[in-house]
């Protein structure tokens, strides 16, 4: 059984740690569902400051701020399942890819992409059906369409199908997966 280590850290040394350089943003690194998903995301927060404060400081509530804060929450949890398909980040079991021969892996690899590209493509189409049959709900508190959210999560699903199209892309001209090398995936922070 191995010991907890707590090494002493002076003030001195913990203040001369706020004089290195800070990491470099690269905006580079992210695509257009990425600042969508922020948008959304500071909607949402905004909805819930302003129920909270409202509900707790003012003693009365907006009752529309929980309605819209819940559909910004799909749309957060849609959009940023996007990011996840693009950079390969979805929850995955690779374990298997180290005891099978490379051919093996690589076909198994093959096949998990093409099954998600055909999921996405049943995802899309069973969306655009059930934003068809319920095109003409309205949302409880606000006077708004609620296919507004059911075409956000439609959009998502298209961005996550052709997100998958080109990882799936990128897999065959690299000739490996992040299932079959995840070593290869991992960022280095310098």
């Amino acid at each position: 059984m191995s010991k907890e280590v707590h090494t002493q850290i002076t003030a001195e040394e913990i203040a001369h740690s706020f004089e290195e350089a800070a990491p470099v943003a690269n905006v580079a690194d992210y695509a257009i569902e990425d600042w969508l998903t922020l948008i959304v995301f500071w909607l949402m927060t905004g909805c819930v400051f302003l129920q909270f404060f409202t509900r707790y400081v003012m003693n009365d509530s907006y009752a529309w701020t929980e309605e819209i804060a819940i559909n910004c929450l799909i749309g957060v949890v849609f959009l940023g399942s996007v990011l996840c398909v693009r950079v390969s980040r979805h929850i995955q079991v690779d374990v298997l890819y180290h005891y099978l021969p490379a051919s093996i892996a690589r076909v198994l690899a093959i096949f998990v992409d093409l099954v998600r590209i055909a999921f996405f493509v049943y995802a899309v189409w069973l969306m655009w059906r059930y934003v068809d049959i319920v095109a003409d709900e309205r949302m409880v508190t606000v006077d708004l369409p609620r296919n507004i959210v059911f075409y956000g999560v439609l959009l998502a699903f298209v961005l996550m199908l052709f997100r998958a199209i080109q990882v799936f892309i990128s897999n065959i001209r690299r000739g490996y997966s992040v299932l079959e090398r995840p070593e290869e995936f991992q960022k280095i922070e310098d």
